[in-house]
């Protein structure tokens, strides 16, 4: 098995529960109030730790309780917390997560706190972490100029690269060429492109792009549409997995995604293996309230 590498933050997701989403101005009454842990880097991190991975997380976090609820996951999962920083004088990040229970949609915003001050010396610090994986995730809730350094270090050292492009931001052309998989939904897509991704021609000609760009490998994920695929030398749209439940609520459904995508890769899948094992897992979350408490074991996956 492969180890992995994971750059991101943690924050605590404070969700709120109701018929609706508030509009502007607009005040709702709630059905249920959760506090749980979230942040896509460590959402993804416990999606690879659940599912068995050998998982190293890189983040930063303060000296609260909110930094306890991560460091006792992250035990309990088996993710190594020797590379986690923690900053005396921020508090650990917080998200604001509006949910509507009727469909599972949501609306987040997120206060890094801690992880926001994150600086190139931290992944000097680490580097021994990013040196000894051999697949290095990342997104983009931590400072750009970090990410960008600690992607390009991991591509130095000869790791395969997963960048997930959430929440999307700009990245600079010659970032494109370090990334073997590049993970965008269809709005983070539509982003970079600055133009309309949603028909099956519009996603083709986005991945084409994509690779145009200097992107390895190009996997979309489409939401109940599945996920589309494409490198130079095939591509295919996946199904998403048929539940056997209801959607509660969709919060970390991309990052079980990546999560399980990079263990995947550590186990040795092929790229459609491992695209309809990550499918699932992201599926199988959907069917349970929260982003990282929605996560599966390895055991929950093989059994569902």
């Amino acid at each position: 098995m492969k180890s992995i590498c994971i750059f991101g933050i943690f924050v605590a997701d404070l969700c709120f529960i109701g018929n609706s989403i508030p509009e502007k101005g607009q005040t709702i009454l709630g059905n249920n109030h959760i506090v749980g842990p979230g942040g896509k880097g460590s959402n993804q991190a416990i999606a690879s730790g659940r599912l068995g991975g050998k998982v190293n997380f890189i983040t930063k976090i303060g000296k609260d309780q909110n930094a306890d609820i991560a460091l006792s996951l992250y035990k309990e999962v088996g993710i190594n917390t020797d590379s986690i920083i923690q900053d005396d004088n921020n508090l650990t990040g917080v998200a604001g997560i509006m949910v509507n229970e009727k469909t599972g949609e949501n609306a987040i915003n997120v206060v890094p706190g801690a992880a926001g001050t994150l600086v190139k010396k931290d992944i000097d610090d680490n580097f021994k972490f990013i040196e000894k994986s051999e697949i290095f995730l990342t997104q983009l809730e931590t400072p750009y100029e970090v990410t960008s350094y600690a992607l390009n270090k991991a591509k130095e050292t000869g790791s395969i690269t997963i960048f997930n492009p959430a929440p999307a931001s700009d990245i600079t052309e010659d970032d494109f060429k370090s990334i073997d998989y590049f993970t965008p939904n269809e709005t983070e897509a539509s982003f970079y492109l600055n133009e309309k991704v949603e028909s099956e021609s519009e996603i083709e000609r986005a991945a084409k792009a994509f690779l145009d760009k200097g992107v390895k490998n190009v996997i979309i994920t489409l939401g109940s549409k599945g996920v589309y695929f494409a490198n130079s030398d095939e591509s295919y749209f996946v199904d998403a997995f048929k539940l056997k439940s209801e959607v509660v609520d969709t919060t970390g459904a991309g990052d079980a995604f990546n999560g399980a995508f990079a263990y995947a890769l550590s186990i040795n899948q092929n790229n459609r293996d491992a695209i309809v094992f990550s499918n699932k897992v992201a599926g199988i979350s959907t069917t349970k309230s929260g982003a990282a408490n929605s996560i599966p074991t390895i055991s929950e996956v093989e059994n569902y």
